[in-house]
């Protein structure tokens, strides 16, 4: 036994070195009782190693952010499906030339919606370069989804200012592939829906979210049923497309049916423009 020890020197067999060691020794895994068990990909797929799952895709994102300096985000919904607006006239042009109708209906709207892409872009872009300069815990960064569309736009927004930026994403049939902009080192993939929500809200400032689907209404209502309860402190909760929204649900009903309160009102803003959204959160935290 050696004389001299090191206090920093660690007191338990590295798990990762011991798996490299018997692999490096021409060591197959043996059958399944005989793996080690974190080693055993069929033991933690059961059913009844479920809620250690759920503990691994809460504690690996936690982790990674904390040792990164991600302590506050400014959390960005919307479409996966809005094209910037270079790759909207590209997809136009080539609905016009296949003569396609439905495929011109498709495009003409896409070319519609396209605005929505940049704007979520320099709304980024106004996060990041408020935050370049600040000291790390004054620091906001952008979190999204990880997708394309609106989150993509997002993210660039970010990258094209050196920031760092997070994306969230999840396994699915479709849509769903990290986008390029994200910081590789921040680019996480979940399988359950629920761990992902709760990463979104331990760290978010604030939500904007633009114009989407049934996953930006998800996560919308998610946010604003936590705000509402109490089950989250008030963030600014900004709905960017003054018109999608009020078109898509009217809170008017749901007064007069006396499902929300009026106070409840007051618990997310529209706004039509970048600096508008960026100017609700300024004037919500004093910054």
């Amino acid at each position: 036994m050696k004389k001299t020890q090191h206090l920093t020197e660690r007191r338990l067999a590295d798990a990762w070195a011991e798996l490299q060691n018997h692999s490096d020794q021409g060591n197959p895994l043996e059958a399944d009782a005989y793996r080690l068990a974190f080693a055993d990909p069929e033991f933690l797929l059961r059913r009844e190693t479920r809620g250690i799952r759920f503990q691994l895709e809460m504690l690996k994102p936690d982790l990674d952010q904390t040792e990164q300096g991600i302590d506050s985000t400014i959390v960005v919904f919307g479409s996966a499906r809005f094209l910037s607006p270079q790759d909207a006239q590209t997809s136009l042009e080539q609905a016009q030339l296949s003569g396609d109708a439905s495929a011109l209906v498709v495009a003409q709207r896409q070319v519609r919606n396209a605005h929505y892409y940049d704007q979520a872009r320099l709304f980024a872009r106004l996060v990041a370069g408020y935050s370049a300069h600040r000291r790390r815990e004054e620091r906001l960064f952008i979190a999204t989804g990880g997708g394309p569309g609106i989150m993509e736009a997002a993210n660039r927004g970010a990258h094209e200012m050196g920031a760092l930026s997070v994306g969230l994403n999840i396994a699915l049939p479709h849509e769903q592939s990290a986008n390029p902009y994200i910081t590789p080192s921040l680019s996480f993939k979940f399988h359950y829906f629920a761990l992902r929500k709760m990463h979104f809200m331990i760290r978010a400032k604030a939500l904007v979210a633009f114009p989407g689907g049934f996953g930006t209404l998800d996560e919308l209502f998610e946010v604003i049923t936590l705000v509402q309860t109490r089950k989250a402190k008030p963030v600014p909760i900004v709905l960017f497309g003054t018109d999608y929204w009020k078109r898509l649900f009217s809170t008017d009903v749901m007064l007069e049916e006396g499902v929300i309160s009026p106070q409840d009102m007051d618990l997310f803003t529209y706004v039509d423009e970048p600096q508008a959204a960026w100017d609700v959160i300024q004037k919500f935290y004093g910054l």
